[in-house]
């Protein structure tokens, strides 16, 4: 069971059911992205789906606490299916993977986000090698657990 945040985070985790979720995704091709998305992060973390938010997929969920005394409940990894892009976290955004990414395709970068637009553009078994990675760097910072 996930702890109450109280860091005041915006994203929390929902009751939401991540099956209708992904039901009511669109366009079809994006809808039919985000269950293949669903399908590789379920077999490479082992972590069952929970809604965080009303549009992120996690698998997975730490708890953290900032030397400033700030902590908090957050998604392991996971992804969203936006409109425009494909958002897919991979939490220790701090960490080196230029060498993954340059052989994963098509793709931006944020702090702890990566952006694809769509999947034809990426190789999934190098996501598969990231997301893995992403998830091991994570846990050895702070605990993750199932949610």
């Amino acid at each position: 069971m996930t702890k109450p945040s109280k860091s005041g985070n915006k994203t929390t985790p929902t009751t939401q059911d991540v099956a209708a979720f992904l039901g009511g995704v669109e366009p079809a091709r994006k809808a039919a992205e985000a269950r293949a998305l669903d399908l590789l992060f379920r077999r490479v973390t082992g972590l069952d789906a929970q809604m965080w938010g009303p549009s992120i997929i996690g698998y997975g969920s730490y708890h953290y606490v900032y030397d400033s005394g700030r902590e908090g409940d957050f998604l392991a990894t996971g992804f969203s299916p936006r409109k425009a892009r494909h958002s897919i976290y991979i939490m220790p955004g701090y960490q080196d993977y230029g060498e993954i990414l340059a052989r994963l395709g098509k793709h931006k970068t944020g702090k702890s986000c990566l952006y694809v637009n769509k999947l034809a553009d990426i190789d999934m078994d190098v996501l598969a090698e990231l997301i893995a990675k992403g998830l091991k760097d994570l846990d050895k910072i702070w605990s993750v657990s199932p949610t």
